[in-house]
């Protein structure tokens, strides 16, 4: 959508899209952590709930337009099937489920009823949506208990993984039909190495960290609310950087030379900056230590949108390139740094703040 449509209306839909979409893959993230898909009639309904997420990417290129109702209707019964298998937690009641899940019902019927009515209703219905993913988390009851860090840091990870392989796919596919040149391969080599740079921010050692961190919490309703922000919304600025960065690819490599439009320098630059900021975010909130090269390089990347306007695409790309190449070298260098290694204290957001 951003490829085709470079302007704010667009970027407003795909701001609501992901966080929906990412808000129930959150949820079965929490449910199979819970409930683990270990025999038939969990793993059906399971598979049921992946059929219905197929829907939903389906619709996507027209969920503003002739498909809405489509996507609705199978977020809904996406909403259903977790609904369902929640209930089968041992250390769930069904009151608890229901505490959170009618509210996830609630979002659903109010995406559904934006695509029947159309026009900017469907945004502001949107909008209320998005506002209870923020409520759902003071929903959740005490009795919960805990996650297992381990399987929940490396399912957010996997995601993070396979959007920064997609990033690549944006370059093949934006290299489709167009012949073989220097200038192209450039463009291509740049835009594969800040996937992997984007890749080494978020594995240098921070999953383990993450996952440490997870370990030390206790299952209190706000230990929950700070692991929801951490793995909710700093994951969600974290892949709308990605999906901004990889439209910015797909047209730069066709357009290596010219100079590129605002929106598609702010999706190269900016997308990398929300990324950054994102992954700041999920540090803080899990109580990490702060990386100031990682800040360093997110005011670099906002410093190369001139770059894309003044110059061309392969001079934006490549400075892109070399400062957050700079900027990961040096914190890696670092003799201070504790990547890999699992904090003995964790220190809250409040205690940051004061």
């Amino acid at each position: 959508m951003l490829v085709h449509h470079p302007d704010g209306e667009a970027l407003a839909q795909v701001i609501l899209m992901l966080s929906a979409i990412w808000w129930m893959y959150g949820a079965f993230a929490w449910l199979t952590n819970a409930v683990p898909p270990d025999r038939t009639s969990l793993r059906l309904p399971l598979l049921g709930g992946m059929l219905a997420f197929f829907a939903i990417s389906l619709t996507i290129p027209t969920a503003f337009s002739e498909n809405g109702v489509v996507f609705a209707c199978a977020y809904l019964v996406v909403i259903a099937v977790h609904t369902v298998l929640y209930m089968q937690s041992a250390t769930w009641s069904v009151a608890g489920v229901w505490s959170f899940a009618r509210m996830n019902l609630v979002a659903g019927a109010l995406i559904l009823v934006g695509a029947i009515i159309g026009g900017a209703t469907e945004y502001v219905l949107w909008s209320f949506a998005v506002v209870i993913f923020v409520v759902v988390p003071a929903l959740v009851p005490d009795e919960a208990g805990w996650i297992r860090p381990d399987h929940f840091v490396e399912r957010h990870g996997l995601v993070v993984m396979v959007a920064l392989g997609e990033s690549v796919v944006a370059v093949g596919l934006g290299a489709s039909g167009i012949d073989v040149s220097w200038e192209m391969l450039a463009v291509a080599t740049l835009g594969l190495t800040l996937s992997a740079e984007l890749w080494w921010v978020y594995f240098m050692g921070d999953d383990v960290e993450a996952e440490g961190a997870l370990r030390a919490m206790k299952p209190t309703r706000a230990e929950f609310y700070e692991t929801n922000v951490a793995f909710y919304w700093a994951h969600l600025l974290m892949l709308l950087g990605i999906v901004c960065i990889a439209a910015g690819l797909e047209r730069a490599i066709g357009h290596a030379f010219d100079e590129l439009s605002f929106a598609r320098a702010l999706e190269l630059g900016g997308g990398t900056a929300l990324y950054l900021a994102g992954h700041a975010l999920f540090r803080v909130m899990l109580g990490l230590s702060f990386k100031p090269w990682r800040a360093v390089a997110l005011v670099l990347a906002l410093a190369t949108i001139p770059l894309g306007t003044q110059t061309s695409a392969l001079v934006q790309l490549a400075v892109l390139v070399a400062a957050l190449g700079v900027c990961n070298a040096a914190e890696g260098l670092d003799p201070a740094k504790t990547t890999g290694r699992r904090p003995e204290t964790r220190l809250r957001p409040s205690d940051l703040a004061s």
